[in-house]
């Protein structure tokens, strides 16, 4: 009896979870069509500038079919992506002109756009996104990374802004002359007075604030200046995952007050600890190798032989990133957590989110943990975009009250 009873049971209870998975999908692509991902970060237009086949040529990288990296037209549809911050990234180590390679690659990024009318329309206010959506077009939004780009001049970062630049990280991994970078030694305890002035003059713009890539302190002058919602475009859960690109609970909750949002990422180095504890002395012997290498294929080379060196990687789980979810919800409340995977910008996933057409997989695994349909919205686009509702109505309100400002690093820290 035992012999012929216990194949069915274990088929039945193979059929029940494989309905229930299929359950979780198909509610997961069900919320997604009503409320689209938008996503913080997406680094593809930096893959189109670096292509080893035809660098800088959109028209050469085709995203109306399958891509050699992580980001294409079908797999956003399939991924269930009505808005995209386009990362105009550029590197902090390579000073060839660091407005001249920005302005390229905003240049870039907006014939990328353009060049799939169908698909994609440029977007600059929170409405634009939902109006593109509902045209059946991704919504298309540009992010600098890396206040390095402004070269310390505010007219550049209102020229920026002009050209369609709707956030700025404030550092990426280098420490700059007015903030502290997460990835490089400390110099001023955080934002100095002209960083202060970077942030009041954004809030006059209406571009987000973004603090991923810079330290606690950075992050604690950020949200005592703002007047406006910060985020964090692509971080997660220091608190789950070590590693100094991460958000402090003491911050997740300052983001709760401020408005903000916390746009979890899927890099594996920053959610999985067992990966980060030998992705960390593999990252600090890649910085020592190219502390003086500024041609990008070269440090692609260092980047390779130093990855090949490591050997088979623990492997990061879509469970843990929906930890890591779960975590900025406990701290800073479902109004305040978001999405910003990194793809393109990074070779390790968690299995099962390799590429732009996975999100659906987080949403499965969410409606499992109980997660209701509105919470769910919230995260996929509610909260970035009532975030930058409210950065626009901050703008409104102090473009009436103050000009431009004409304040230098100069005249403001005594800099040379």
């Amino acid at each position: 009896m035992r012999s012929t009873l216990l194949p069915a049971l274990l088929l039945t209870t193979t059929t029940l979870v494989a309905a229930e998975e299929d359950a979780a999908l198909v509610r997961a692509r069900a919320i997604l069509k009503s409320a689209p991902v938008v996503d913080g970060h997406n680094d593809v237009p930096w893959a189109i500038r670096e292509s080893e086949a035809h660098p800088r040529d959109v028209d050469a990288y085709d995203l109306r079919q399958r891509t050699k990296g992580d980001t294409d037209i079908p797999r956003l549809r399939q991924g269930g992506v009505g808005g995209q911050f386009w990362s105009v990234y550029i590197p902090a180590e390579d000073d060839a002109g660091y407005a001249r390679t920005q302005l390229e690659q905003l240049e870039l990024a907006r014939r990328m756009v353009a060049k799939y009318p169908d698909d994609f329309a440029l977007a600059l206010t929170a409405d634009d996104v939902e109006r593109e959506w509902k045209r059946g077009r991704i919504a298309s939004l540009l992010g600098m990374e890396g206040g390095h780009a402004i070269e310390n001049s505010l007219g550049a970062l209102r020229a920026f802004y002009d050209l369609g630049a709707r956030y700025m990280t404030l550092t990426h991994t280098m420490t700059l002359d007015w903030a502290d970078a997460a990835g490089d030694p400390p110099k001023h305890g955080g934002l100095t007075r002209f960083g202060e002035e970077v942030v009041r003059e954004m809030n006059r713009l209406g571009m987000l604030v973004d603090l991923s890539h810079v330290t606690p302190e950075t992050m604690d002058d950020a949200l005592r200046v703002s007047e406006a919602p910060i985020i964090f475009s692509h971080s997660s859960a220091r608190a789950l995952c070590d590693v100094p690109r991460n958000v402090p609970d003491d911050i997740l909750a300052r983001v709760k007050t401020n408005g903000g949002v916390v746009m979890v990422t899927f890099v594996a180095a920053f959610i999985s600890s067992d990966l980060a504890k030998v992705a960390a002395p593999a990252m600090a012997e890649y910085k020592r190798r190219t502390a003086n290498i500024t041609d990008a294929a070269e440090r692609r080379k260092v980047f390779r032989e130093v990855l090949s060196k490591l050997g088979p990687l623990p492997k990061a789980t879509i469970a843990q990133v929906a930890d890591h979810v779960e975590h900025v919800r406990k701290v800073a409340g479902v109004d305040h957590v978001g999405l910003g995977g990194d793809y393109d910008g990074n070779d390790n996933w968690p299995v099962g989110l390799e590429d732009v057409s996975s999100y659906p997989n987080l949403f499965a695994e969410l409606v499992r943990r109980g997660w209701s349909d509105e919470d769910l919205k919230k995260l996929a686009s509610g909260n970035i975009l009532r975030a930058m509702r409210q950065a626009e109505a901050v703008a409104k309100r102090l473009q009436a009250s103050r000009p431009p400002s004409l304040a230098t690093l100069q005249e403001l820290d005594g800099a040379k």
